[in-house]
């Protein structure tokens, strides 16, 4: 529905049809969540829900796009990009103009309209929008990317232009997902496992529950966690008498588990909180693996909402909303598990559902959450899914 609507949007717009359209699906992580940037391991999904883009070349090396989320219009030209962010929505799009540039020249631009299946928050739209464009802007100028040159760019354009210290979990699972598969990705390595459904999988589908709340990752308080996690480990190996490199460059991927158990007290109580997430989640991804292969759904749900307790009392993130979710959907019958969907700090809640129970998993948890919140009953909206490709490049 969304292509056709880019589509229709664009001929409005500029009265002719678009020389392309593009897809990327969202991504979920159902364990494994806020340890990618440390180097973690974790495990994904793509879901049949994404971004779309249609568009038409403009020889003159302009880039004038339109969203059909947002009010303003957002130009500039591939050459001549505003080199800091202008505090907009296509900030992620000039990041990913300027560090496509630096690897290949850049003479044509685009006239374009883009748009999301579902609200903004916690299904990785940022990254799911920078793909998209690169697709578009790349084909226009002739440019075959790699999967790895398209992960680490877009990584690039949030990290240095729109400054979120996001690793590449967002980017890596919306490209090497397959459909009926399970991704599971070491991030300090690059290697990944598709790990396809077995023959004693029960049925599944997943639920994305938006709370009617949207949120943005910079300037929220994602980056400080992160700096906690990295404080962490440079303090946990000094306190062993440990190497280590750069502040930068260590990370708690970098500390064995028995230094954190050992000198985990000596650490503030915050940057504790944080290194035993990390280090609880890491179990969480092993075991879930081990389950997933299986077949035992039950146990993998078990685990992911273990993932989102820890996501509230370890990392501590979640917004009264999101917590709300979190509690209905893991006490929802047909629910094998759940968490938040992304940083957790607004957006969307997912789980992993028995669809015998879809009916009344979406009805039971509409009634719980608007008698909580009933303010935003316009707003809140939920949305079965089901696992899907990655974007083929």
């Amino acid at each position: 529905m969304s292509c056709l609507r880019v589509t229709e949007a664009f001929k409005q717009k500029y009265q002719k049809e678009p020389d392309n359209t593009a897809f990327t699906p969202y991504r979920i992580c159902p364990i494994g969540a806020h340890v990618d940037h440390q180097h973690g391991k974790i495990t994904g999904f793509a879901i049949n829900k994404g971004i779309y883009i249609a568009y038409g070349i403009k020889q003159n090396g302009v880039i004038e796009i339109t969203s059909l989320q947002f009010s303003k219009r957002a130009q500039w030209h591939v050459m001549s990009t505003p080199p800091v962010k202008q505090d907009d929505w296509a900030d992620t799009l000039r990041g990913a103009t300027i560090a496509l540039n630096k690897r290949y020249p850049l003479r044509k631009g685009l006239c374009a309209v883009i748009d999301g299946e579902l609200p903004i928050g916690g299904l990785s739209s940022s990254a799911a929008v920078i793909i998209t464009y690169l697709s578009a802007l790349s084909h226009i100028n002739g440019i075959e990317l790699s999967e790895e040159e398209m992960i680490e760019i877009a990584q690039e354009a949030e990290n240095k232009y729109v400054g979120v210290s996001c690793g590449k979990l967002d980017q890596s699972c919306e490209i090497y997902c397959r459909k009926n598969n399970l991704l599971y990705m070491d991030m300090k390595t690059g290697e990944y496992e598709l790990i396809p459904e077995s023959p004693k999988m029960k049925p599944y589908k997943i639920a994305i529950v938006f709370s009617g709340v949207e949120r943005t990752l910079a300037g929220s308080a994602y980056n400080m966690r992160i700096d906690e996690c990295r404080s962490a480990a440079y303090a946990l190996l000094a306190f062993a008498g440990e190497k280590y490199g750069k502040f930068n460059e260590t990370f708690l991927r970098d500390v064995p588990k028995e230094i954190f158990d050992k000198y985990k007290d000596n650490l503030p109580t915050n940057w504790k909180n944080r290194a035993e997430h990390w280090y609880t989640e890491m179990d969480r991804v092993e075991k879930g693996v081990d389950a997933w292969r299986r077949g035992d759904i039950e146990e993998f749900g078990k685990l992911s909402s273990l993932s989102g307790y820890s996501s509230i009392y370890n990392w501590e993130t979640g917004s009264p909303e999101l917590k709300t979710l979190y509690e209905i959907i893991t006490t929802t019958k047909g629910v094998y598990g759940g968490r938040f969907s992304g940083a957790g700090f607004k957006g969307c809640c997912m789980a992993i559902i028995d669809p015998d129970y879809e009916q009344t998993i979406i009805d039971e948890i509409t009634e719980r959450y608007i008698k909580v919140f009933p303010e935003l009953k316009e707003k809140f909206s939920i949305y079965i899914c089901e696992t899907a490709d990655g974007v083929k490049l």
